[in-house]
């Protein structure tokens, strides 16, 4: 409405580039773009070291993309995939693009490989049948780290290899952290000790890994010793009984989807040609003109590819002297597509469960780890991106598009967290807030004597016909494993590189002009709330500037711009036009998911904000209402798999009994809570705020609440009233709340029982809290 206005409000954005130039654009508040001010797409950046190597001068202008650099659109990246010029007339067909190197798979791995290929000067395309970082990329623990637990374990089995791998991790933790300043971060966690010999033991532990870290590089701030009641002071949450102290060391921690966008972005930037939602569906091969001996290669070659636009159907070739594989937990599938369907799998997948708590569950900046499970699992407890995440689980299972958390796995990590907590604090079901399951692709090597055995960290392997796979590892090493496999690929593929690897000093799209001040400004410039200003610079580093400035009016005296996306969190209808316009999203899932984290942090939130999202992505893409009807019932049918809970749904098909919900959260309403403290008031003879506890069963029972003595004793006990002969209104509450609680587990528990004696199920949907 605000285009009625006679003098149209509009912001101005407006930053410095390293080298003094000003980059300006202009919008009107509603997210209309009035003038555009950007580079042209294709823009390129070079590293000093290629500029070296031929003789060239490149400027600080030409290193770094300013704050509101506009990379090329996907259909651009399209056309470039096809071989079709730019000044090519509309609908024209062209020959297939040729490269170096065709990558598949835009993970941590594929992305991190894409950005080393292309600051070579390697001529690369990087291609996705999803989304950056759809699969286990977005479901990791969040966890920037060198593995204090395999240090433990390279020193008890003394394993020269095992710390090996721990030292290069520490190194490349350093290196992350360096790179990508504005999404990664160190966290302090904290150990607790309930026994005073274990003291010592963790205590030299954690002075071990400071050192190794400070040898490999990286410098995090050291580990230290903290007494019962200081340790009570910074996690007030921790259970007090027999503990006696606790230690805390430091690794990093990041935002995994937003920093395998960055890593897709920063490979556009410097040349690469990036299509998200792009899927191999052939291998294309020619007869070998040269044989390599020393790589046992075949007498045919893969020379390219056929490669499918899931949004249009429309196939065509793409021709490269070589094919990676970083396919992560589908390493296999595109194995068979090289080598047939006989090929011998090498991924053996591990499920990783996590589940998000409300922040209360945890100090905003420290974390907690159990070295020593009930089953002799690790599980973390970390505060991420305003809530608690908790996990993880460790299970086999089978390769999926979208995991599932079983109900088995979500309630061992509750268990878990139930022992270290105060025992005032109730971990409930129906606090999980969004949960769910990542695959780690651990992985054999079929050239290894034995095997069945899993290799410990990373593997490439190069097929008869060429493929290179690159497989296994975590995300604090992506960097290192893409090092090694474009290494690997030069060798197989002879390509001729401009330079050498440069990726520990190519700082990430979002961390040129980046300050942890830089919010301020924000706040001040456009009249953002703080709490978003915050986010949009924690989440896209110096371009929260155009983020900004896509902001609407919110319509309110404060904030004055940002409209939200789902009350209680930080995202704004802005980051929707951007994910759009500049990141490349192209679902309703690509940004409730992986650009915004709203799926991962609150399953239910993300399902409210979901129509809104469409809305705005039908008018920066011209969707029909079939499409946004489409995208609504796929956003919908993805939040099931991040914890979704329709209503009346439990997890395990059960017999029609009434209309108990098992996964509640146990909120009262206001006409409840009238209810209640009606009937509490009639029994509060004396008006002097209390009942005795003989009128509580009295109360229950005219609350239509009936209970055997046995359970009322259960209840009372995990209530833990005050011994006083007396009950107040808030303990009465809680009662209530234990009522609901202790009546789901029990009946959930009997189904469970008598649904397992019938059948075992390989996979439960998760729900509770949404």
């Amino acid at each position: 409405m605000w285009r009625n206005l006679k003098r149209p409000l509009a912001v101005v954005a407006a930053t410095a580039t390293a080298g003094g130039a000003t980059a300006a654009t202009l919008y009107a508040f509603g997210g209309e773009k009035e003038s555009h001010a950007f580079p042209a797409p294709g823009f390129l950046l070079r590293h000093p070291l290629h500029a070296e190597a031929q003789g060239q001068t490149i400027t600080d202008k030409d290193k770094q993309p300013h704050s509101l650099w506009t990379p090329p659109s996907r259909k651009e990246m399209i056309n470039a995939l096809k071989g079709v010029p730019k000044d090519a007339a509309p609908g024209v067909k062209g020959p297939g693009g040729e490269f170096d190197l065709l990558i598949v798979g835009a993970g941590a791995t594929g992305s991190g490989c894409a950005v080393d290929a292309a600051t070579r000067g390697l001529k690369v395309a990087l291609v996705e049948r999803d989304d950056f970082a759809s699969g286990t990329s977005s479901r990791s623990t969040k966890l920037v780290h060198g593995g204090v637990r395999y240090l433990e374990k390279a020193f008890w089995e003394l394993d020269y290899e095992q710390y090996k791998l721990v030292k290069e991790a520490l190194h490349e933790r350093g290196v992350f952290l360096k790179i990508a300043p504005f999404l990664s971060y160190q966290l302090p966690t904290m150990i607790p000790l309930y026994k005073w010999w274990h003291l010592p033991y963790y205590w030299g532990g954690c002075k071990a890994y400071d050192a190794l870290a400070a040898f490999s590089g990286d410098a995090l701030s050291q580990s230290y010793f903290l007494s019962k009641s200081k340790a009570l002071e910074a996690f007030p949450m921790l259970k007090k009984e027999d503990l006696v102290a606790a230690l805390v060391y430091y690794d990093g921690a990041h935002n995994d989807a937003r920093m395998n966008v960055a890593l897709a972005l920063t490979a556009v930037a410097h040349g690469a040609v990036v299509a998200n939602h792009t899927e191999v569906v052939k291998i294309l091969k020619k007869k070998r003109t040269t044989l390599l001996g020393k790589f046992n290669l075949g007498e045919e070659e893969i020379c390219g590819a056929i490669v499918r636009d899931n949004l249009t159907g429309e196939e065509w070739e793409v021709k490269a002297k070589g094919v990676i594989n970083a396919t992560g937990p589908f390493t296999d599938g595109l194995r068979k597509l090289d080598a047939g369907i006989s090929t011998a799998e090498i991924v053996a997948p591990s499920a990783g469960v996590h589940i998000v708590l409300p922040n209360y569950y945890s100090p905003r900046n420290m974390g907690l780890i159990d070295p020593a499970t009930s089953d002799g699992r690790v599980i973390f407890f970390l505060p991420w991106q305003g809530s608690t995440i908790a996990g993880t689980t460790d299970s086999p299972t089978e390769v999926t598009q979208n995991p599932i958390p079983t109900e088995k796995e979500i309630n061992w990590i509750l268990s878990e967290i139930q022992n270290y907590l105060s025992p005032e604090i109730k971990v409930r079901r129906g606090d999980v807030l969004a949960a769910w399951s990542g695959i780690r692709p651990l992985v054999r090597d079929p050239h290894a004597k034995n095997t069945a055995a899993l290799v410990r960290n990373h593997m490439i392997n190069v097929s008869p016909s060429g493929l290179l796979t690159i497989a296994g590892g975590k995300w604090t090493t992506y960097r290192e494993m893409a090092q090694e496999t474009i290494d690997k690929a030069i060798q197989v593929f002879d390509l001729k590189p401009t330079g050498p690897c440069v990726t520990e000093h190519v700082l990430l799209v979002g961390s040129h002009n980046w300050s942890k001040n830089m919010f301020i400004k924000l706040v001040q410039h456009f009249g953002l709330d703080t709490e978003v200003a915050q986010h949009l610079v924690g989440a896209y580093g110096d371009r929260a500037w155009a983020v900004a400035s896509l902001a609407s009016l919110s319509g309110n005296r404060w904030p004055l711009v940002g409209k939200p996306l789902a009350v209680g969190y930080p995202y704004i209808e802005a980051e929707v036009r951007y994910a759009v316009q500049r990141e490349y999203a192209c679902t309703a899932v690509d940004v409730i998911a992986r650009r915004t984290r709203l799926a991962f942090l609150n399953a239910q939130a993300a399902l409210e904000a979901l129509p809104r999202v469409i809305d705005i992505m039908a008018a920066e893409l011209n969707w029909n209402e079939a499409r946004k009807k489409q995208e609504y019932e796929q956003g919908k049918d993805f939040l099931k798999y991040m914890g979704l809970r329709e209503p009346g749904a439990v997890s395990f098909p059960m017999p029609d009994d009434g209309d108990i919900t098992f996964y509640e959260r146990t909120h009262f309403r206001p006409d409840e809570l009238a209810r209640y403290q009606a009937e509490f008031n009639k029994l509060d003879y004396d008006k002097d705020g209390h009942i005795s506890e003989k009128d509580l069963s009295r109360v229950l029972k005219q609350l239509g609440v009936k209970m055997t003595a046995a359970e009322m004793e259960g209840v009372i006990a995990e209530v833990d009233l005050n011994k006083n002969g007396s009950v107040e209104f808030n303990e009465f509450l809680e009662v209530l709340a234990a009522v609901k609680d202790f009546r789901a587990r029990s009946k959930f528990a009997e189904i469970v029982s008598d649904y397992e004696k019938r059948e075992q199920l390989s996979t439960e949907r998760s729900g509770g809290g949404v």
